[in-house]
């Protein structure tokens, strides 16, 4: 395996996720943000993790120095010129991402690999905004990456064979577990959770049950650790609202719509814990 230096465009919630276990493996580590104030929050927020879990025990001392040892960060794009990989972890925007690949791919050296953790847009309309489609895969990571073993491996019709397969291995070095998913919105995980979301807030529009009765229902009656509308309080109604967008857009059917209720919660500005209130108030915690 040819990946020795890492580069992670993003240090919000995933890049700084993505950066701590890749510099936890072993690999030196680049992290770009767009502005210094952002860079250092991420930086923070990730040594702060690491702090953590020396903490609970689960990391040694020794081994939380030599992970910040190999992280740096930049605001430019020029020290990503010698990675090996470079994962995009920014904001879910087609526009934005397809500019930050474009000068990205003016920037690092031609063999390096592209990839994106996108968690509902295309691989392949990224990729062609950059001249490496053949070395340009989707690896979409889970909240909280530290704690989350899944990574959907993502080819498009153009990624090259031996790159699907350095990424895979180089996924399963930092601990995970890779799946092979083919390039459509929402992959394996979200083709098969954002109706199921979705669906639980149709029931709760037509009077089926109580927000909390639902998710107590799903918890006790099929083992889930919390119920859908806890769920999308935790990922937030704005962010499960827009991916319900793009994927309906991908494949107009009725179970990727968004229910209006969703919309006129996002609209009053109720988006979940970040914002304080969603299905659960959360202003008192």
């Amino acid at each position: 395996m040819t990946i020795r230096k890492v580069g992670v465009l993003g240090c919000g919630l995933m890049g700084s996720g993505i950066a701590e276990v890749a510099a936890k493996a072993g690999y030196d580590t680049v992290v770009r943000e767009v502005s210094q104030t952002l860079l250092d929050q991420g930086l923070g927020r990730l040594r702060g993790s690491l702090d953590k879990a020396v903490e609970k025990g689960k990391l040694d001392a020794g081994a939380r120095d030599a992970a910040v040892a190999r992280l740096c960060g930049t605001t430019g794009f020029d020290e990503l010129a010698d990675c090996d990989l470079v994962i995009e972890a920014i904001v879910e925007n087609l526009d934005e991402k397809k500019r930050t690949f474009a000068a990205l791919d003016a920037a690092v050296q031609p063999g390096a690999i592209f990839a994106s953790n996108t968690s509902s847009l295309t691989i392949t309309q990224l990729a062609m905004s950059t001249g490496r489609p053949e070395r340009f895969v989707g690896l979409h990571f889970f909240n909280p990456v530290p704690v989350m073993k899944l990574v959907e491996v993502v080819r498009t019709l153009l990624t090259d064979d031996g790159v699907q397969a350095e990424v895979t291995e180089w996924c399963r070095t930092l601990g995970k577990s890779p799946v092979a998913c083919k390039d459509n919105s929402g992959f394996i995980v979200n083709r098969l959770l954002v109706p199921y979301l979705l669906d639980a807030i149709r029931a709760l529009e037509e009077g089926v049950g109580t927000v909390a009765d639902i998710d107590e229902a799903m918890k006790l009656g099929c083992g889930y650790p919390m119920g859908p509308l806890t769920l999308l309080d935790f990922v937030g109604l704005d962010t499960t609202y827009y991916i319900a967008n793009i994927m309906f857009e991908e494949y107009r059917e009725k179970r990727f719509a968004p229910p209006p209720l969703l919309k006129q919660m996002v609209q009053a500005g109720r988006l979940g814990r970040k914002s304080g209130r969603g299905f659960y108030d959360y202003s008192a915690r």
